[in-house]
Order: C-alpha cells, then structure tokens, then sequence
C-alpha cells in the first residue's frame, strides 16, 4: 500500500516539476505585458513598448538568440487595475507566453499580485518601485528599476543637506502608488527629525488636484514630493506658477512621474523642477548603451520621441536578452530567472550592474531641466 503511494507521491511530484519547468522549443519566444495604451497615461504605454521592442526587433533582425525570435505582445489597460487582471488571464490562458513584461504601475500590478503567485510565471520589469515587488521570498519577480523607498530617500536627502529645506509637503494620487510614496516620504522625514509640512491627494485618472492645491497651499511649503501621474502632476505645478506663495518652491518628481511627458505638459517651462530618475540621461554621448539606445529607436521608431522611459524599457530588454544568451542547455521559465540574477557585469556596455534586493540595476539620478535640456544634479 505505501508503496504504491510512494510512487504516486512521486508521479504527481515529476509532473509538477515537468510543468514548472516546461523547456520552450518554440521558434518564438513571447513576452507579454499590460499596459496604457489609451487614455491619460497612453505616452508610458506606448514609450515601454517602443523602447524594448527597438531591442527586440535588432536582436530578431541580426539572429542574436540562434535562429530564435522574441516577440512582445501588449495589451491595453488604461491603467486601470480591473483590465489588468483581465489582460493578464488573456497573457497567460490564451497566449501561453512565456514571460511577463514591463507592466506598468503600483495599484495594477497590486490588483495580479495572487495570481502572479499561483502561476508562479517570471514577472520582468514592472515599471513601479513599490516595496511589495522587493520581498526576496518572491522568487519569479525581477526588477529593473531601484525602488520609490530608495527614489524618495535620496530627493529629501538633497533637499536637506544641499538646499537646506525642511519644510516639505506631498502631493499624492489616492491609491497604492501615492500610498507608497507617503510612506516612504514619512519615513525619509522622521529619519532626520522632520515633521511633514502639508500633503493633498487626487483620485488616479483623474485631474481632480483643487482640493489638494489648497490643502498643501496652506502650508506654504519650500519643496513638494510629487507621487502621481504627468498630467495631475503638471496641471498642480501649471496652478502653482500662478500663486505667489508658491514663488520658490521646489516641484520633486520621481520617475513614475514622467520627465518627458511632463516637460511638454509644461510647455518646456523649467523653474524649480527637480526630477529622479532610475537610468541615466537619454541624449548622454559617453555612453555607449545610450548611444545604442539612440540608434535603435531612430531606426525602428523614428516617430517616437526618446526619453527615460523608453531607455528604461530598452535596457531591461537587453537585460532579458543576455540573460537567454547565457542558458546552457533547455530555455525554461527556472534556468530565465536564474540567470536574469546572475548576469555578467558590465553587460550593459557603459553602466554598472548588480543584482541585489531583486534588483538588476540600484542607481539613481536626479536632474533639473534648463536650456532645453535634463542637466543632472551631481
């Protein structure tokens, strides 16, 4: 009797592991992502696809992956948590890829995160910093980006030490996204004794800042931490410049926020703007990744304008790309991750790498914005 449980035991174990690690021998190789691609966050959606796909189709076109293709399919969420579940069900039943990619934000990447743990499918690159992707237990999530904790940290960081601001409020969107960013703005102030000045929130996809602008117009702050979406964060900045207890304060953006985007909201207006960012500056010369960057996207999406974005979709691209070049032996979902945590140093041809806290890369940079250009804030 035990013997044959025994043997059943060991059946159901062997089709398990078979499952979970099914070889991929198909000539494609599918990638699958949720992503805005209408509404008022569309320009992320479509910057993450033309930044990846640029790489995509340079390692389809010159044979790179031996005689294999990878393709990105997308699908439209309008940013909207409820679409993304059903974009996922459609990824993973229907489409069977093979990996997930470059989902973008905090409350829809929130909303999958169950079925992300029963399929157990690699989750590559999802454009947020929200801590909740970051607990290492989470063994088929790998990030690109260093966190909002981390982007937060280093913004009051230079406000206190290098402008001497202490007086500083937040501007947030009303979900998990802005709710992660309060708190770590909370946790960065009480680090140095500092009380948070005033704080205003907004409904997500919406423009709904009024409220907002004269809860934190009554502090009358030095700096504001921006957690919210281009267009919101704009149109608070655009009502700001028309107040004058906002003169001298100082707009902090973290890189959900969209530089780009932003800029052109403004009207490539710049005064007191500050902005993070997880990849270097876009048009940088010596750098030879960006110089790649900038050719690829002039050749395959010359319509498409370059940013930070589409340079971070580019170079998580390239990191998905090596980490397949360095399989030895059967393509699966398990020997993907592992050496997606392992890549060589230096693969990125200019830029540092080192896989920590589910991490592919840990920098960041802040910029200012003058004379046409991001000038980055050493």
């Amino acid at each position: 009797m035990f013997k044959y449980l025994f043997a059943f035991i060991v059946f159901i174990l062997l089709i398990y592991i078979s499952l979970r690690d099914k070889v991929y021998n198909n000539q494609i190789i599918l990638f699958g992502a949720s992503v805005p691609q209408t509404g008022i966050m569309k320009a992320w959606g479509s910057a993450v696809y033309s930044g990846a796909s640029s790489y995509f189709f340079h390692v389809n076109d010159n044979n790179l992956l031996k005689n294999k293709k990878i393709q990105l399919i997308t699908y439209d969420d309008k940013y909207e948590p409820e679409l993304t579940k059903e974009n996922l069900n459609q990824l993973i039943e229907e489409d069977d890829v093979f990996s997930l990619f470059g989902f973008v934000g905090t409350p829809t990447v929130k909303s999958i995160l169950p079925i992300l743990e029963k399929e157990n499918i690699p989750f590559i690159a999802p454009f947020t910093g929200a801590s909740f992707l970051r607990d290492e237990y989470k063994t088929n999530i790998v990030n690109y980006r260093a966190s909002y904790k981390e982007e937060i940290e280093n913004l009051v960081q230079y406000l206190y030490k290098k402008k001497k601001i202490s007086k500083i409020a937040v501007f947030y969107q009303n979900d998990d996204y802005g709710e992660e960013g309060y708190i770590s703005l909370l946790e960065a102030l009480e680090k140095r004794k500092l009380k948070l000045n005033s704080e205003g929130t907004y409904k997500r996809n919406t423009l709904s800042i009024k409220h907002a602008f004269y809860e934190i117009k009554k502090g009358k702050p030095e700096a504001i931490i921006m957690v919210g979406a281009y267009k919101a964060n704009a149109l608070f900045i655009k009502k700001a410049k028309n107040d004058p207890i906002f003169k001298d304060t100082i707009f902090c953006n973290i890189s959900f926020g969209d530089a780009n985007e932003m800029i052109k909201e403004l009207n490539y207006e710049s005064e007191n703007l500050l902005f993070s960012s997880v990849v270097p500056y876009y048009e940088s010369v010596n750098i030879s990744v960006i110089n790649e960057y900038k050719k690829l996207m002039l050749k395959y999406f010359p319509k498409q304008d370059l940013g930070f974005v589409s340079l971070e979709s580019f170079l998580a691209a390239k990191a998905i790309v090596q980490a397949l070049q360095n399989i030895n032996g059967s393509i699966t979902r398990t020997s993907f991750l592992e050496q997606l945590k392992n890549l060589p140093k230096g693969f990125l041809n200019g830029l540092p790498n080192d896989y920590k806290d589910t991490q592919v890369q840990n920098n960041l940079y802040l910029y200012e914005y003058k004379n046409n250009s991001f000038k980055e804030i050493q």
